[in-house]
């Protein structure tokens, strides 16, 4: 398996994740449960992703500029994340916010998905796009069950 398509599998889980959070109503304990779910599958995949992929790419020429708009980005749902901590779940602004991370997100996936991976395929080598995929995958594992 290559980066991108470790990357990509989690990206999935999110628009999943988030697609189900905006169906939700009320402060009940789904929309909470989904909201603790969404949070974790981003603050994961963001701490991954900067480690093994954006980091190694950074100090390319080409890639500097990208790298620094992705994770500048992540820093932009992180404060979307926290609006949403901050507001009450049966609020409408509540929705409103976790539409606006919805939108967010996507944006930021397809940004990857059809530029940033594209431009990161020319740079990196068929090995390092293993090894950082190995990594990276790693990394997940052991966020997802607790370890990290």
């Amino acid at each position: 398996m290559k980066i991108f398509e470790a990357i990509r599998k989690d990206h999935d889980i999110q628009r999943k994740l988030l697609d189900e959070l905006i169906e939700t109503s009320g402060d009940s304990e789904r929309r909470t449960q989904l909201f603790e779910a969404v949070k974790h599958e981003l603050k994961i995949h963001e701490d991954a992703e900067e480690r093994h992929f954006y980091k190694p790419l950074i100090s390319d020429d080409m890639m500097q500029d990208h790298a620094r708009h992705g994770i500048a980005e992540h820093h932009e749902i992180d404060e979307l994340v926290e609006k949403l901590e901050e507001t009450e779940q049966d609020s409408s602004a509540w929705l409103k916010y976790a539409k606006d991370l919805q939108h967010k997100v996507l944006h930021h996936l397809e940004d990857e998905e059809r530029t940033f991976f594209q431009l990161a395929g020319k740079v990196l080598t068929e090995k390092q796009k293993e090894e950082l995929a190995t990594k990276y995958v790693a990394f997940m594992d052991k966020c997802r069950n607790g370890v990290a």
